[in-house]
Order: structure tokens, then C-alpha cells, then sequence
């Protein structure tokens, strides 16, 4: 498998890996600059020479998988029976200079609703990279050409009709998926938002929708949903920058991708 097929296959899963390039080179050394080896947490894919070096370099990447916020990295090593080395001896009489550089997995995100707001939004959204899910009960809104605008999308957009239950999209989304829930019906809204409360594993919850809808929303989802006040407070109300006050749906949808953004910070800390 190729260094990149493997990148895509951890991003495919949903694992988090290290990238490891040869940077340079000097004197020999048994394997070229440019060469690359992927480490995941329990596999690796390609080789930089084997020995002390690749030893060495897949503990230190795997120590990166387990560390919040890694940043990327330059290892040194001098290839001489003069160094001691943690996994033997390599007296090739080179130097070679590793660059490691984490593949953390990328956020998530899942949009119900997908009409001018949440249209706007996944423009915005469809700029990052992450995995994005677009979810729609109507068939007209998730069409080829009204979904062309996203045709040079840096993030994995997934695209999802259910013509009847959309809240059960949430059981096949990824731990952590970040929930935005902003459709054409006050009911799916509020169908949504108590399987959001009940789905284990999710990541943020955020509803579009004025202070009236809300109340509404959290007394049905207290009295008829059973949740605790603890529960509800999950849900984020109104979403977005409080700051932007703007109705204009790209507006609304500048202000939700923000707050998003600051909270994709967050949970990279």
C-alpha cells in the first residue's frame, strides 16, 4: 500500500496516524530523502530503512498519536557504532533528519436541514477540512445541481436523503460528530433534538430558532422526552456568534461555522 492510501485509509476510519519523511540525507544511509512511513496506532505502512531509525521514529509517532496537539517535528540521527541506540546499532556513517507530522482526525460535523440556511453553512463548512454530513428529508434540496456549489469542497462531504427519519442518521455518525439542527419542520426539529439528547458519543448540539421555539422545545423535552435539566443544557441555543446579529442566512451561516470553529479549537486542547 502506498504512503497515501494509507493516509487515506486511517482518514477513512477515522484514526489518528503520523506521517514520517526522510527531510535529508548526508553520507549514507539506507534510505533516501523523501522516503515515508505512515504509523498508525497498531499498524504501520511503507519504511525509512528499518533498524534503530524506524524503531525509534514509530515509538516517538506513536507517543504523538497519544499527545493533544501535537505539533509536527524533526528527529536527528547519526548512523555510527559511536551512538547508542535504544533499538541496536546502524554504522551506515550517514545522518539522517526525520520530519514527523500527526494526522489527528478531523472534526465531524452533521447538518439537518439543508435549505438556505443550512445550504450557506455547508459552503462555509465544505472550506475546512472535516467530514461533513448533509441531511435532508426532501429530495429537492440534496440535488447534484443544487449541491454543485460544493464541487471543490476540501472536506468529505457525505450526503444523506431520509425521506422519513432522519434522527436515524445520528446512530451511524462517528464519536464526537458535532450536531447542527436546522431543518423546514418544527417537529423534525424537535424529533431531532430528543434522539440528539438520547445518542451516546456526539459531540455539540446546536439548534437554530428564536427564544419562543425553545421554550417550547425544552418544556416538551423535560415533560414528554423525560430529560433533566443537565441534559437539555446540552443543546446550544441560539447557535452562533451572539455577537452577529445579522437574519441574512449567509450571515447566520458566518456566525454558526465561527462558533464551530472555536469549539473544533477547544477540542484540540
Amino acid at each position: 500500500m502506498t504512503w497515501v492510501a494509507a493516509v487515506a485509509r486511517l482518514r477513512a476510519r477515522r484514526e489518528p496516524g503520523v506521517l514520517v519523511t526522510v527531510a535529508t540525507v548526508r553520507g549514507h544511509a539506507p534510505r533516501r530523502a523523501g522516503a515515508k512511513l505512515v504509523v498508525g496506532r497498531t499498524e504501520t505502512w511503507g519504511s525509512i530503512g528499518g533498524g534503530n531509525i524506524e524503531a525509534v521514529a514509530i515509538d516517538r509517532a506513536r507517543e504523538l498519536i497519544g499527545t493533544p496537539g501535537a505539533e509536527p517535528e524533526l528527529m536527528e540521527f547519526a548512523l555510527n557504532d559511536k551512538v547508542t541506540n535504544r533499538h541496536g546499532v546502524q554504522c551506515c556513517g550517514g545522518a539522517v533528519t526525520l520530519l514527523l507530522e500527526p494526522l489527528p482526525v478531523v472534526p465531524a460535523v452533521a447538518v439537518f436541514g439543508i435549505g438556505h440556511v443550512g445550504l450557506e453553512l455547508a459552503r462555509v463548512l465544505a472550506r475546512h477540512d472535516l467530514d461533513l454530513h448533509l441531511i435532508d428529508t426532501r429530495p429537492d434540496q440534496l440535488t447534484d445541481e443544487r449541491l454543485g456549489v460544493l464541487a471543490d469542497a476540501v472536506a468529505q462531504i457525505h450526503v444523506h436523503h431520509t425521506p422519513l427519519l432522519p434522527e436515524e442518521v445520528l446512530e451511524g455518525l462517528a464519536p464526537g460528530t458535532h450536531i447542527l439542527i436546522m431543518t423546514h419542520d418544527h417537529a423534525e426539529d424537535a424529533a431531532l433534538c430528543d434522539a440528539a439528547l438520547r445518542t451516546t458519543g456526539l459531540g455539540s448540539i446546536g439548534l437554530i430558532g428564536s427564544a419562543a421555539k425553545w421554550a417550547r422545545f425544552r418544556h416538551r423535552l423535560a415533560t414528554e422526552g423525560g430529560h433533566d435539566d443537565a441534559t437539555v443544557d446540552r443543546i446550544k441555543t441560539p447557535v452562533g456568534m451572539t455577537e452577529i446579529t445579522g437574519k441574512e442566512p449567509a450571515t447566520i451561516a458566518v456566525s454558526v461555522a465561527a462558533d464551530l470553529l472555536l469549539t473544533f479549537e477547544q477540542d484540540r486542547h
